[in-house]
């Protein structure tokens, strides 16, 4: 089980792919960008520009899911927040693009990045596991959903698909976004986020089992950090540690939210988060 094909290598699949490479995988790489290919290629994976669309797939699919052992699919639904009123299904139909090209290269065992997304805030604020049944709000979210289905219920190869929070980096807060901002909704609502240094550990952690037979690869994950603590107190530390203009939040009405529990990680997993957010 040494050979990966990553199709999405950009914030999160790039670093993924040099941290399997340094850990003795075999690495297969995609991009959109023609002039990534040489970045791929010089990080020493194998580069691929493969481009998913709603109604075709363009680039060398057949060669970059050849022997392949694990496949990861870490692409973005790339929808906008608000919640559709249309019927258009972009990314589910990229998706459904994808799964006969699985299919026929004979790959077993696939893992897809989510996002806890899949879960709807609510009022009064509850603890979410993976029982509870997704609600998304945004449409995002909701093609997420219709895209594990389809990919957990193909009965060609296995699934396990791992949501992750907010994602967090050195290059990449939301506080950037927020400082400054007035009237910021939900101040009490718990945030959900991780480190990118933790997606990688739980996907290589995740990989480990592949090459157990006897472990029930269908499975999904919750994969948040540990700390929840609140929004208005989590950016406030932010914006003072950085230097950065507070955000004023709304105070005037209850906040919803969601606390994510990643206890299955950690038990079924065996992983220890290793960054606070």
């Amino acid at each position: 089980m040494n050979k990966i094909s990553i199709l999405g290598c950009g914030w999160l699949g790039l670093p993924l792919a040099k941290s399997l490479l340094s850990k003795g995988y075999e690495v297969k790489g995609s991009t959109t960008s023609e002039s990534k290919l040489e970045v791929l290629k010089n990080a020493g994976i194998s580069p691929f520009q493969i481009q998913l669309e709603e109604h075709q797939i363009i680039g060398n699919m057949e060669d970059f899911l050849k022997e392949t052992d694990v496949l990861i699919i870490d692409i973005p639904p790339g929808l906008r927040r608000e919640t559709s009123t249309s019927n258009e299904m972009t990314f589910v139909n990229k998706i459904k693009n994808l799964i006969p090209y699985i299919e026929k290269s004979g790959i077993q065992k696939v893992i897809f990045v989510s996002s806890t997304s899949v879960y709807g805030d609510s009022f009064p604020i509850k603890e979410i596991t993976e029982e509870t049944t997704p609600n998304p709000d945004i449409e995002s979210g909701n093609q997420l959903v219709i895209a594990e289905t389809l990919l957990q219920s193909n009965e060609h190869f296995k699934t396990t698909v791992i949501r992750f929070g907010g994602l967090l980096g050195d290059d990449r807060h939301p506080i950037n976004f927020l400082a400054g901002r007035t009237n910021v909704e939900n101040p009490e609502a718990p945030v959900n986020m991780i480190q990118r240094e933790d997606c990688i550990g739980i996907i290589e952690k995740t990989l480990d089992f592949a090459r157990d037979d006897n472990w029930e690869w269908n499975q999904t994950f919750n994969a948040v950090a540990p700390q929840h603590p609140t929004r208005k107190a989590y950016y406030h530390k932010k914006a003072e540690i950085l230097n950065l203009p507070l955000p004023t939040f709304a105070e005037d009405s209850a906040s919803k939210g969601k606390i994510i529990s990643s206890k299955k990680v950690e038990t079924i997993l065996g992983y220890s988060f290793q960054k606070e957010i």
